[in-house]
């Protein structure tokens, strides 16, 4: 097993012991390989809303990079969008590097992107096992996305209909602030 999620693992076992019955576990903290090199550590996002999205470069929804962009331009540092790519549904790139000069040049993307993640099938990120685990949600498919309240617990998720820059979202987000 790779040491990130083992270490995903225990954290989130420590938490779970250390929760009082009945109260839902904050999410542990996670590593994410950035598609720039390098991590993100969602621990040194705390006390901020985080919006993870599993996307792909070659789905139908792709145009939500924008959206994303936008997303990420209006709240800056006080709350954060993650791109996640993902070939779960067959639409991604062969490689980060693919995704990476893709994203460059039709979005201009300077929000975090990790690099090319499983999310819905296979062995998971440890992000998104713990969804499941916790929350009974997994992507249905591409640009699903999925809110972490500033502690930690998780707020709700959207199907890829659901723009990201549309009001449901935004509502949430902003009452996270406030």
């Amino acid at each position: 097993m790779p040491l990130p999620r083992l270490r995903s693992l225990i954290a989130g076992l420590t938490l779970a012991a250390a929760s009082p019955a009945g109260a839902a576990d904050p999410a542990p903290g996670f590593t994410f390989p950035s598609i720039d090199g390098g991590s993100y550590d969602t621990a040194n996002w705390r006390g901020r809303p985080v919006l993870v999205v599993n996307t792909a470069s070659l789905c139908g929804f792709t145009p939500q990079y924008d959206d994303l962009q936008a997303l990420s331009d209006t709240y800056k540092d006080r709350a954060i969008v993650l791109a996640v790519p993902s070939d779960d549904f067959n639409q991604e790139l062969g490689s980060d590097k693919d995704v990476k000069a893709f994203c460059d040049a039709n979005f201009n993307l300077t929000l975090p992107m990790t690099t090319i993640q499983h999310v819905a099938k296979g062995e998971l990120h440890p992000f998104y096992a713990w969804v499941k685990d916790t929350q009974g949600f997994a992507p249905g498919w591409n640009f699903n996305k999925i809110l972490i309240g500033p502690d930690g617990q998780f707020i709700k998720a959207w199907g890829s209909m659901t723009k990201p820059g549309s009001a449901s979202i935004t509502k949430e987000i902003d009452a996270l602030l406030n």
